[in-house]
């Protein structure tokens, strides 16, 4: 019994310092030959959705390899959840001149 109310004290108390913050979703078309907005600031907990508008297919590629999606069509779309904070260089491994960088800063 004791050891349940420590541990629901531990999550009031990481809920309170959360502060009631919540993960947002972002969205970067692929136009163009091109990522846009090309850099893209976030915080720890946001997902970013790639969708491709372009007529041709395209894949996004972190730089560290952190995440990789297949190529996608016209329409298609991939998403990637960042939990750290750091900087993520990516390209479309198709056309590797078309680059873009989120950044994840802690709040």
């Amino acid at each position: 019994m004791k050891i349940i109310r420590t541990v629901e004290f531990a999550v009031a108390a990481l809920l309170l310092l959360a502060g009631g913050a919540r993960a947002e979703e972002h969205k970067l078309t692929i136009k163009d030959f091109m990522f846009m907005p090309m850099a893209l600031t976030i915080a720890p907990g946001d997902t970013v959705t790639w969708v491709n508008d372009d007529g041709e297919p395209h894949t996004v590629v972190s730089l560290d390899g952190t995440f990789r999606s297949q190529a996608l069509d016209e329409n298609d779309h991939f998403t990637h959840a960042f939990s750290q904070a750091g900087t993520f260089r990516y390209l479309c491994s198709i056309h590797p001149r078309m680059v873009g960088t989120i950044t994840v800063k802690a709040p």
